[in-house]
């Protein structure tokens, strides 16, 4: 009672019900939020922390910048979709922030082709490399098919593409990357897709900012061949895979194409079965019987574990 009381208490302002309909739509910045209410930057902040500390949105730090967006979880998730769904549509008020919101998503759009047109050159011809990566959303498709995913997440979520692929599938997915301008890129394609139940945030893949066992599927996706310590990252993304939950990483098999290393940046020139299935074993996981799918001239696997029921990790 008293936690809803307080989140009805710091929604019932006409400001706060503002920042909750943009919060709602896409993660947002102080600044950003600030242009679009032509309010002062304290004055928006000082509600942003009335509505973050009453559950209503989530707060969450990429280098120097702060991001807001509706929660995802709890009595406060809820209670703001409410909200939102509630605000009359043809309010003037609303109708200009979301004009001005429409501004911030398109200069997002603009630098997100900007970057790729930048990258996409390196990018084609490393596909060209192997077979075709719709083949491989659809083994992967495939592959998930059968398992009650809820909650997904992507390490290395690059362009936000599997999170394109599985958010119509799943009640929430999530991207983790490094990059803050491929997480530009990520934003601007699931806002684009209309995937609300998507969101990307900057981290890790070795300390992931997320709790145990909270996700049904964890995937890392062409990310691997990056790591410096691959067995550290496969042992991080079983932290937060749930009993049952599996884990699929899909990345080139052992190969000798030396110029991916020294143009491209790969740190290793594909993985082989064995020691795939040593890290997940290591991991406290139980291999699957690998998918591989021939290219000319690299071959992609989609290795693939389960996190036995109530095995602790090692």
């Amino acid at each position: 009672m008293d936690q809803l009381l307080i989140a009805l208490k710091a929604a019932g302002e006409p400001t706060r019900l503002r920042l909750l309909a943009l919060c709602a739509h896409m993660d947002l910045t102080v600044t950003q939020l600030t242009k679009i209410l032509g309010q002062s930057q304290p004055r928006v902040s000082r509600h942003l922390k009335l509505l973050n500390e009453a559950g209503l949105l989530e707060r969450f730090r990429e280098g120097s910048w702060i991001f807001y967006r509706l929660a995802s979880h709890g009595l406060g998730a809820e209670l703001g979709r409410t909200l939102v769904d509630a605000l009359p549509e043809q309010d003037e008020v609303l109708a200009l922030d979301f004009k001005r919101l429409e501004a911030i998503q398109k200069e997002r759009a603009k630098l997100a082709k900007a970057y790729f047109k930048r990258n996409a050159g390196q990018w084609h011809k490393i596909r060209a490399l192997h077979v075709d990566e719709a083949q491989v959303e659809a083994r992967l498709i495939e592959l998930l098919s059968g398992d009650a995913v809820a909650d997904l997440l992507d390490i290395g979520t690059g362009t936000g593409r599997l999170l394109e692929l599985f958010g119509p599938r799943v009640e929430q997915a999530v991207g983790i990357d490094l990059s803050r301008e491929m997480l530009t890129v990520a934003r601007a394609n699931l806002e684009k897709a209309g995937l609300r139940n998507c969101k990307v945030r900057e981290g890790n893949m070795y300390q992931l900012p997320l709790a145990d066992r909270s996700f049904d599927a964890v995937t890392l996706h062409q990310v691997l061949h990056y790591a410096d310590e691959p067995e550290r990252a496969i042992a991080e993304a079983a932290r937060v895979l749930r009993p049952e939950g599996r884990l699929v990483l899909i990345d080139f098999t052992k190969h000798e194409l030396d110029e991916l290393r020294a143009k491209h940046h790969h740190r290793w020139l594909g993985f082989g079965d064995r020691d795939v299935a040593g890290w997940f074993a290591r991991a406290g996981l139980t291999p699957e019987a690998p998918i591989a799918l021939p290219g000319d001239p690299l071959t992609v696997n989609l290795w693939s574990a389960r996190k036995p029921r109530g095995r602790a990790l090692h």
